[in-house]
């Protein structure tokens, strides 16, 4: 079985309130292919963080690993310190 290359996000912590679980959300810039726009998106994805160490605001970095729930797919590789936008 052949595996790919493993995806890896930054974003910013945006809900610790489950155990060993973080709302991590990942932003993206990119041009519009037709109309050349600039545009901005998000997206929110549940990681997993075994040590329970990060908080609200922190920025870290995630990995996508295999099913650990229902909905969670991903897990924190490190933190990265505070987020300078907040």
């Amino acid at each position: 079985m052949a595996q790919g290359k493993t995806k890896i996000r930054t974003g910013v912590v945006v809900s610790d309130k489950m155990k060993k679980t973080v709302v991590v959300r990942v932003e993206r810039v990119f041009r519009h292919p037709l109309y050349n726009k600039v545009l901005k998106s998000a997206e929110k994805f549940k990681a997993h963080d075994a040590a329970g160490e990060c908080k609200v605001g922190d920025r870290v970095e995630i990995m996508e690993c295999r099913p650990l729930s229902a909905d969670k797919r991903w897990r924190v590789v490190r933190r990265l310190g505070l987020d300078s936008k907040s």
